[in-house]
């Protein structure tokens, strides 16, 4: 019997949604990974109206691999094709080196406070 069983995607990443004036804005804290990256996914796709306008809230990311970064990207070209937009806000410094190291930063619009990213 395991005393420790392994953490589920939910218990490493928890989503939380609000919305302003029009956007969404998604509050992700946790770790993204391979298992967690899906939940992160639906909740930067699921739409509330044709132009989906999201600002992803980084700050409470402790951890991100490279299926954080395709999710991203991924969120990046559905909202684009909806006619919306994905901007990035408040990445702590690993995470916003990475973002930089990775180029997304010249893809996704990444600003470093939400009421940034909320009024460009």
């Amino acid at each position: 019997m395991d005393d420790n069983p392994e953490p589920s995607a939910g218990d490493r990443l928890t989503i939380s949604l609000t919305e302003t004036g029009g956007v969404t804005v998604v509050a992700a804290h946790g770790e993204v990974d391979r298992d967690s990256a899906p939940v992160l996914l639906r909740a930067l796709t699921a739409r509330n109206s044709s132009a989906c306008r999201t600002v992803l809230n980084l700050s409470g990311i402790t951890f991100m691999d490279s299926s954080g970064i395709n999710v991203l990207i991924v969120a990046h070209r559905s909202a684009e094709s909806s006619g919306g937009w994905l901007r990035l806000a408040a990445p702590g410094p690993s995470l916003a080196r990475l973002i930089q190291i990775v180029g997304l930063d010249e893809v996704i619009p990444c600003r470093p406070t939400v009421q940034d990213a909320l009024r460009d």
